[in-house]
């Protein structure tokens, strides 16, 4: 049950901090200076956190009639709740990308260690359910 616990803080955490963070405030899509495209690919990340959230949480919780199909299950969930977290983490090392805009106290790249926080969670998660 802990397990599952973790998965669901994982995957609440990518939902709704996803949401906070890039549509919540006025460093994203509120930013004047942000140009269309931008908060384009802003929406579209935070659609595909919130879709990847969904996934974790059904797989997460969906019943199992066996326990190879439970098995599966776990590895979607865990899939599914650190892929976002791991392409955060890559996305630092694209040329001209920083963590946080200049204007906002950049450069830094503070949600490193949310993003390891959470992903570890949903890892965790999996790794003691499946065990």
């Amino acid at each position: 049950m802990l397990g599952r616990i973790l998965l669901t803080i994982d995957a609440l955490g990518m939902c709704f901090g996803t949401i906070y963070a890039d549509c919540l405030n006025e460093t994203h899509m509120f930013n004047p200076r942000w140009r269309p495209h931008a908060k384009f690919h802003n929406a579209q990340t935070v659609l595909l956190a919130v879709m990847l959230s969904g996934l974790t949480l059904y797989y997460t919780w969906r019943t199992a009639k066996t326990p190879e199909m439970r098995r599966e299950f776990l590895y979607v969930s865990a899939f599914t709740g650190s892929i976002y977290w791991l392409a955060g983490l890559l996305s630092i090392l694209f040329p001209g990308t920083m963590g946080v805009d200049p204007e906002f106290g950049g450069p830094g790249f503070p949600q490193s260690k949310i993003f390891v926080g959470f992903m570890t969670a949903g890892l965790a998660g999996a790794w003691l359910e499946y065990r």
